[in-house]
């Protein structure tokens, strides 16, 4: 299922694009960022010009630009041209614009960044903490969410040792271990929050992350006592480590009297709580004795 929007980029102009669910990616209209960045009245001509000029970009052209249906300016739906990010901005840098100068030296930069990364390992984790702060998250939740990082990582690398490579695999078996304990698989997660490319995890509210960290260390444990063999052995493991938190979650939410699976981002959610902290007592909402 996809949904069709449009983003404002470079000098308020309109882009085309669609969110696919399945891939959970975006797929930008082509031959809207090459008119953009180059002014051309015919965008088809200049793609040609271009693939003439670029021979690599001509190879890989039909697996970086699917045709993807969009509305196009008459109104009706048509198979375009489009990309996803990275396609983009592949693309990018086969256009000589001045326009496009300032994405490439951003592109540029990044890569510097990644460089410095691998020599410095440290230095993702200090720029994942600086952009989380940047988001408006709490140093607790950013705590919280570094250890899960660290966890996810456990777990993955335990994935890896049983056998377990495929992207897809990896999908699957977090999606057990997530139904498990939530009651939803990661996409309905995301969908129940109203998230689309973002992160389900950076959008857990402190408790929702806890209970996640619980069923992947359960799992992660579990799996290194089982040593499994095969994908549907794992998919038992991740079953049993999701129930362990799913226990907690019943136990947690018997005591509050409420679900502690949320709707809410949780930089909206901890912003919303720091808020209802900082009032005056008197100032608060009463709460409800029970009779």
């Amino acid at each position: 299922m996809t949904k069709q929007t449009g983003i404002t980029l470079f000098e308020d102009t309109k882009v085309r694009i669609v969110w696919d669910d399945e891939q959970e990616k975006y797929y930008f209209s082509v031959a809207d960022i090459v008119q953009i960045l180059t002014d051309t009245v015919n965008p088809r001509d200049y793609i040609k010009k271009m693939l003439r000029r670029d021979p690599e970009l001509k190879s890989k052209w039909g697996t970086i630009c699917p045709p993807v249906e969009m509305i196009a300016p008459d109104g009706k739906r048509r198979k375009t041209q489009a990309a996803d990010i990275e396609g983009i901005f592949r693309i990018i840098q086969s256009i000589p614009s001045k326009k496009a100068e300032p994405v490439k030296r951003w592109l540029a930069e990044v890569g510097a960044q990644r460089v410095d990364q691998m020599i410095d390992p440290e230095l993702t984790f200090q720029m994942a903490v600086d952009d989380y702060r940047r988001q408006g998250y709490s140093d607790r939740w950013i705590n919280e969410r570094m250890r899960s990082i660290e966890m996810r990582k456990e777990l993955t690398d335990e994935w890896h040792r049983s056998g377990i490579h495929e992207p897809k695999d990896f999908a699957i078996l977090t999606n057990v271990l997530t139904k498990a304990w939530s009651g939803m698989t990661t996409g309905e997660y995301k969908r129940y929050k109203g998230l689309t490319k973002q992160n389900l995890r950076d959008n857990m509210t402190n408790i929702e992350l806890a209970l996640n960290t619980l069923a992947e260390v359960a799992t992660t444990e579990y799996s290194r006592q089982s040593n499994p063999q095969t994908m549907a052995e794992s998919k038992r493991i991740a079953q049993e480590g999701g129930d362990v938190a799913r226990d907690a979650r019943r136990t947690m939410e018997k005591r509050l009297g409420r679900s502690v699976v949320s709707p809410k981002k949780a930089a909206g959610y901890l912003a919303s709580t720091e808020e209802s902290k900082a009032l005056p007592a008197a100032d608060k909402p009463k709460s409800r004795k029970k009779k």
